[in-house]
Protein backbone atom coordinates (compact mmCIF):
# COMPACT_ATOMS: atom_id res chain seq x y z
CA UNK A 1 0.00 0.00 0.00
CA UNK A 2 1.43 3.21 -0.93
CA UNK A 3 1.28 6.40 1.59
CA UNK A 4 -1.04 7.67 -0.65
CA UNK A 5 -3.52 5.15 -0.02
CA UNK A 6 -2.64 4.74 3.93
CA UNK A 7 -5.74 5.24 6.41
CA UNK A 8 -6.23 6.63 9.64
CA UNK A 9 -6.10 3.41 10.87
CA UNK A 10 -3.21 1.98 8.92
CA UNK A 11 -1.38 5.01 10.57
CA UNK A 12 -2.16 3.96 13.85
CA UNK A 13 -2.11 0.39 13.74
CA UNK A 14 1.90 1.25 13.16
CA UNK A 15 2.14 2.32 16.00
CA UNK A 16 3.46 -1.04 17.97
CA UNK A 17 1.61 0.08 21.28
CA UNK A 18 -1.53 1.10 19.92
CA UNK A 19 -1.30 -2.81 17.86
CA UNK A 20 -0.85 -4.51 20.83
CA UNK A 21 -3.53 -2.89 22.44
CA UNK A 22 -5.66 -3.24 19.37
CA UNK A 23 -4.78 -6.91 18.85
CA UNK A 24 -5.93 -7.58 22.79
CA UNK A 25 -8.99 -6.13 22.73
CA UNK A 26 -9.68 -7.84 19.68
CA UNK A 27 -9.16 -11.01 21.21
CA UNK A 28 -11.16 -10.41 23.77
CA UNK A 29 -13.97 -9.52 21.48
CA UNK A 30 -13.49 -12.39 19.58
CA UNK A 31 -13.96 -14.65 23.24
CA UNK A 32 -16.90 -12.88 24.30
CA UNK A 33 -18.99 -13.56 20.61
CA UNK A 34 -17.94 -17.23 21.16
CA UNK A 35 -18.77 -17.60 24.15
CA UNK A 36 -22.32 -16.11 23.16
CA UNK A 37 -22.78 -18.08 20.46
CA UNK A 38 -21.98 -21.21 21.89
CA UNK A 39 -24.57 -20.23 24.27
CA UNK A 40 -27.28 -19.62 21.63
CA UNK A 41 -26.08 -22.33 20.17
CA UNK A 42 -26.85 -24.89 23.07
CA UNK A 43 -30.33 -22.98 23.51
CA UNK A 44 -29.43 -21.71 27.21
CA UNK A 45 -30.22 -18.30 28.80
CA UNK A 46 -28.10 -16.67 30.39
CA UNK A 47 -29.51 -17.43 33.69
CA UNK A 48 -29.53 -21.44 32.55
CA UNK A 49 -25.63 -21.24 31.56
CA UNK A 50 -24.95 -19.34 35.06
CA UNK A 51 -26.94 -22.17 36.82
CA UNK A 52 -25.03 -25.00 34.99
CA UNK A 53 -21.78 -23.51 35.89
CA UNK A 54 -22.95 -22.20 39.39
CA UNK A 55 -22.49 -18.32 39.01
CA UNK A 56 -24.62 -15.65 38.28
CA UNK A 57 -26.88 -14.32 35.39
CA UNK A 58 -24.46 -11.19 35.62
CA UNK A 59 -21.44 -13.04 35.53
CA UNK A 60 -22.42 -14.55 32.56
CA UNK A 61 -22.86 -11.26 30.66
CA UNK A 62 -19.55 -9.99 31.55
CA UNK A 63 -18.02 -12.88 30.16
CA UNK A 64 -19.91 -11.82 27.19
CA UNK A 65 -18.96 -8.69 27.31
CA UNK A 66 -15.83 -7.58 25.46
CA UNK A 67 -15.27 -5.08 28.42
CA UNK A 68 -14.48 -8.82 30.38
CA UNK A 69 -10.81 -9.66 30.97
CA UNK A 70 -10.15 -11.87 33.21
CA UNK A 71 -10.96 -15.20 31.03
CA UNK A 72 -9.17 -18.34 32.92
CA UNK A 73 -9.12 -21.59 30.77
CA UNK A 74 -10.62 -23.11 33.60
CA UNK A 75 -13.47 -21.20 33.31
CA UNK A 76 -14.08 -21.25 29.09
CA UNK A 77 -13.72 -25.09 30.14
CA UNK A 78 -16.52 -24.78 32.41
CA UNK A 79 -18.57 -22.59 29.53
CA UNK A 80 -17.95 -25.55 27.11
CA UNK A 81 -18.97 -28.37 29.03
CA UNK A 82 -21.90 -26.61 30.06
CA UNK A 83 -22.92 -25.53 26.81
CA UNK A 84 -22.10 -29.18 25.17
CA UNK A 85 -18.66 -28.25 23.56
CA UNK A 86 -15.36 -28.41 23.89
CA UNK A 87 -12.45 -26.23 24.43
CA UNK A 88 -9.58 -25.73 21.99
CA UNK A 89 -6.64 -24.07 22.65
CA UNK A 90 -3.86 -23.07 20.18
CA UNK A 91 -0.96 -20.96 19.81
CA UNK A 92 -0.59 -19.57 16.20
Amino acid sequence: MSKQNKTYSDKLLENKKFRRDFEQEYKNLVISEKIAELRHKANLTQEELANRIQTTKSAISRYESNNYKGYSIALLQKIAFACGADLQVGFV
